[in-house]
């Protein structure tokens, strides 16, 4: 947040508060803070409030902007300094506002639990066993664990829970691929098979 006081030299202060964007200054009802004095132009300066802080812009016055006593075209402002606005003198205000990230407690995973029977128990679902295992994350699952989806008329696809990449189940054996001598065998009789079969 930034703001201006105009210094009046008495206890009370005008106070502008900058919006984001730019802010004029000047006598004219255009601007966003009217300065009725006669050394103000009709829009004397602006201010531009963005994330990189407060930019002073002189809007060609006929008494100019000058920053700290020093007549300034463009300037960047900081707490304390003084912009005076043809006779009008203010007070540069910034402040902080306290940015609080909450921190965040990631719950650690406790290790699974091994029966005496060497079955191994889900860690999400105490009570079930372990029957699938995760081909990406090596997460072991339970069947509770595991998302199923079969296409009408296709195989049955398991997937991970936790990070949807395709599991398996544990213990089951791969169906060995079969050798292109035995599927051509499987696929085409050759002529002389039949041969000796009508021989016998």
């Amino acid at each position: 947040m930034a703001r201006l006081l105009l210094d009046t030299g008495g206890k009370h202060r005008e106070v502008f508060e900058l919006s984001a964007g730019v802010n004029r200054f000047g006598r004219s009802e255009e601007c966003d803070f009217q300065l009725d004095h006669s050394s103000v132009s009709g829009i004397h300066c602006e201010m531009v409030l963005s994330a990189q802080g407060v930019l002073l812009r002189d809007c060609g016055s006929t008494n100019g902007t000058k920053l700290d006593g020093q007549p300034v075209t463009e300037a960047w402002l900081t707490t304390g300094q003084t912009v005076h606005i043809g006779a009008l003198k203010l007070i540069v205000e910034m402040t902080d506002a306290p940015v609080i990230i909450p921190r965040i407690e990631v719950d650690i995973p406790k290790p699974p639990v091994v029966t005496t029977d060497g079955g191994v128990l889900c860690r999400r679902h105490p009570k079930a066993r372990v029957t699938h295992h995760c081909n990406h994350c090596h997460e072991m699952l339970c069947d509770a664990c595991v998302h199923r989806l079969r296409r009408r008329g296709g195989k049955l696809h398991l997937f991970c829970a936790l990070c949807s990449h395709d599991c398996e189940p544990i213990g089951e054996d791969k169906p060995k691929k079969k050798s292109f001598l035995s599927t051509f065998k499987s696929t085409i009789r050759l002529p002389f098979t039949r041969k000796k079969n009508a021989e016998k």
